[in-house]
């Protein structure tokens, strides 16, 4: 279970101190899919990155299965069991996906049949990327897609995936869907959050947290929190791919 006390965030811009997060207190417990919503600039990726050490708060705690782990660095915090997806992922010259997969699962020891596992539940053919170098050879969804193979890989207690859906196609957003649905049925005994506002993602919630202008603005299940946000840029509608050859769009 995740507990978030009091968490207070701001930046300075041209001298000016911007309160980001305002004395936000929410409880996300474990065995469920919850997701972070609202409108862009209201906080919901910075509270992402605070769950994971990325950023301090300026007052405030964070309490993972009763342990305070404010102070933690981010490294502390995956060995306690929270994993955590960048929305930019991270590119590494050298060192190429295999190894990156290896390193996540936390072993010396690692098949290439199990890495090809990982790869091929994010929709990338294992054979094509097994050896590839994680460098700016690789696109951004390329990238975001094997950044969630290391996530699954490393079978946290706590997945926090920050804007999964950023970068990627329409073809591979399908996938993640399935990524995140297939996460979902063998949840048991960890939790996932994910920051989002596309509908589809949105859908498949146990739960959604609706942050706004740093505040906890409402919480629920689909159908209460969608409906609020319609009409808003908080949620982003789904597109059927089917839509796309519809009126000569294909030619």
């Amino acid at each position: 279970m995740l507990e978030i006390k009091n968490i207070t965030f701001s930046v300075e811009e041209d001298g000016v101190r911007k309160t980001i997060l305002d004395d936000i207190s929410l409880t996300i417990p474990s065995g469920q899919l919850t997701v972070v919503t609202g409108p862009n600039g209201g906080g919901k990726s910075t509270l992402a990155r605070i769950i994971a050490g990325v950023i301090r708060p300026d007052s405030g705690k964070i309490i993972f299965n009763g342990e305070d782990i404010t102070e933690m660095s981010v490294t502390d915090r995956a060995k306690k069991g929270i994993g955590f997806a960048f929305q930019q992922p991270v590119r590494f010259k050298g060192l190429k996906v295999f190894d990156l997969i290896r390193l996540a699962k936390g072993t010396k020891k690692l098949s290439t049949a199990d890495a090809c596992k990982y790869l091929a539940a994010v929709g990338l053919c294992a054979k094509d990327y097994i050896d590839r170098e994680v460098n700016a050879s690789l696109s951004g969804g390329e990238l975001k897609r094997i950044e969630i193979a290391t996530v699954l890989a490393k079978n946290s207690e706590m997945s926090v995936f920050d804007e999964p859906e950023a970068g990627i196609d329409l073809w591979s957003f399908q996938n993640l869907i399935e990524v995140f649905n297939g996460m979902r049925a063998n949840i048991e005994g960890s939790s996932i959050i994910i920051i989002s506002h596309q509908e589809r993602i949105l859908r498949i919630a146990d739960e959604i947290i609706l942050v706004k202008n740093g505040r906890l603005a409402s919480r629920g299940n689909a159908d209460k929190i969608i409906p609020q946000l319609m009409g808003t840029d908080s949620v982003e509608l789904s597109c059927n791919i089917a839509d796309l050859w519809k009126g000569g769009a294909a030619k």
